[in-house]
């Protein structure tokens, strides 16, 4: 069976939401995960759509409707006061680590989220996100040299550019056996999907 493909911005509030949620749905399901963290921006730039953050309106009730679940479901949540980040220092340091340590991708995904949702991790900064790799192991030098590569930095570009090819376009986007489901409300209809086959 394929794995659940799990694609978001590491600035996204519903990503932050559905990585709550999603490896114990995947379990239920039983599924495999595939954390795919892109830059939205990438998508905007062929859908001409603007970030909820950025779009009048939609900013206020997006940050009203996540601390509204967050209470909901009992998680802390407290973005920067300058949110969103442009969160590609985070996005290439997952690709790293998950190119040396895949067992540690998807932990080190769920404490970035943690972490800038607690105002505790500007996820724009190299030299941020590399002082919370000691954690898993890593040495922050190493890290810091590694997603400054031009390879790197390739790979990254590539993953968003094919995942937008692919018909991937916001965040939190699921795929499983080819089906898309966009966003943190169709992820019940995801896992009802998946148990009965489709529809």
């Amino acid at each position: 069976m394929s794995p659940i493909e799990f694609w978001f911005d590491f600035s996204s509030g519903y990503a932050f939401l559905a990585a709550q949620r999603i490896e114990a749905l995947a379990a239920e399901l039983g599924r495999s995960m595939l954390w795919r963290p892109y830059m939205l921006g990438t998508a905007f730039s062929v859908t001409g759509a603007r970030g909820l953050s950025s779009t009048p309106l939609k900013r206020d009730y997006a940050r009203r409707d996540w601390a509204r679940i967050a209470r909901h479901q009992g998680l802390t949540f407290r973005p920067p006061a300058d949110h969103p980040h442009i969160a590609l220092a985070a996005t290439r340091a997952f690709y790293w680590i998950e190119a040396r340590r895949p067992d540690l991708a998807a932990a080190f995904a769920q404490r970035v989220f943690d972490l800038y949702f607690t105002d505790r991790l500007d996820t724009a900064s190299a030299e941020a996100v590399s002082r919370l790799v000691p954690e898993f192991g890593l040495e922050p030098e190493a890290l810091l040299a590694g997603i400054a590569e031009p390879a790197l930095k390739e790979k990254v570009r590539k993953i968003g550019e094919d995942a937008v090819a692919r018909g991937i376009f916001g965040s939190p986007f699921f795929l499983v056996d080819e089906e898309p489901f966009w966003g943190w409300d169709r992820m019940e209809m995801m896992a009802e999907w998946v148990r009965t086959g489709g529809w």
